[in-house]
């Protein structure tokens, strides 16, 4: 088979899911307390964002739960303390807390979750940052989070 530009284009278009915009990131934790990456960016263009986040460990929600939750740097710890009472139904947050900017639900081994969040309220420059609120999990599992110009 001879690959023309079209041949190539449609395989292009059929992959479809398979290739990633510049506002669609991905990122994985484990069983080890770790995400697979400790800083993600977006263009300041991208007015939403989708984050899927998968648990690579074989670990139960109860015993190594994690999601993926946005705040300021400020703000981090906390959300994180102040999340602990809400209990692993509530993901480990506090209710209606307007600190948290985004988060997935509280996800265990070999699971995912996938949200999208508005960035327009999010400023280049500031200082954000990403951690799991599973108690204990934030020392491990953090990163910074960063609208690019």
């Amino acid at each position: 088979m001879r690959f023309t530009p079209l041949v190539v284009a449609a395989s292009l278009l059929a992959a479809g899911s398979a290739i990633a915009g510049p506002c669609d990131l991905e990122i994985e934790s484990n069983d080890a307390m770790k995400f697979n990456k400790d800083s993600l960016a977006v263009p300041a263009s991208c007015k939403k964002v989708t984050l899927k986040l998968v648990h690579t460990g074989k670990m139960p929600k109860v015993a190594m739960g994690h999601n993926w939750v946005l705040v300021k740097t400020a703000d981090m710890q906390a959300v994180a303390t102040d999340g602990i009472p809400a209990g692993a139904d509530k993901g480990y947050l506090k209710p209606g807390d307007a600190r948290v900017l985004a988060a997935t639900k509280l996800i265990g081994g070999g699971e995912s979750d996938t949200i999208s969040f508005d960035t327009t309220k999010l400023k280049a420059g500031e200082a954000y940052s990403f951690f799991c609120s599973f108690p204990g999990h934030v020392g491990l599992m953090k990163g910074t989070f960063a609208l690019t110009k």
